[in-house]
């Protein structure tokens, strides 16, 4: 892609579940360019958990200047997210996604990669808890 463009950091606790939804968020999103997207998943002992350095350091390497919007998966893997926004130890317009994992992924993915600023590629994934199965 071309121009600053949204990131994203999937953290989850297990590195397998992490990886294999960005794995289907770039997928999905294909067709056209896709926006950088980490995966942060568990320890750095291959273990389940969190990892802040992991966390930062995947925020780091999708920052493209249009911000970066993280996604987590459960309880002390937001905890973690919002000690390292706290801290100022993220990019600059990095932001916590208040949305399900797996559709909020695919959706940010599909609006990063499609242009959208942070505000729309929140919003987009945040909308995914409106989904219906039935």
């Amino acid at each position: 892609m071309s121009g600053p463009s949204v990131g994203i950091v999937l953290v989850s606790h297990s590195a397998v579940v992490a990886q294999s939804v960005a794995d289907l968020a770039r997928g999905l999103a294909a067709g056209g360019p896709v926006v950088p997207v980490a995966a942060a998943g568990g320890t750095a002992d291959g273990g389940l958990g969190t990892d802040a350095d992991r966390i930062a350091a995947a925020a780091h390497e999708v920052d493209r200047g249009a911000g970066v919007a993280l996604l987590a998966d459960l309880g002390s893997s937001v905890l973690t997210v919002k000690a390292l926004l706290a801290e100022d130890e993220l990019p600059p317009r990095s932001r916590l996604l208040d949305a399900p994992f797996l559709e909020g992924a695919v959706a940010a993915v599909v609006a990063a990669s499609a242009g959208a600023p942070l505000d729309a590629v929140a919003a987009a994934a945040e909308e995914a808890y409106t989904y219906r199965k039935v």
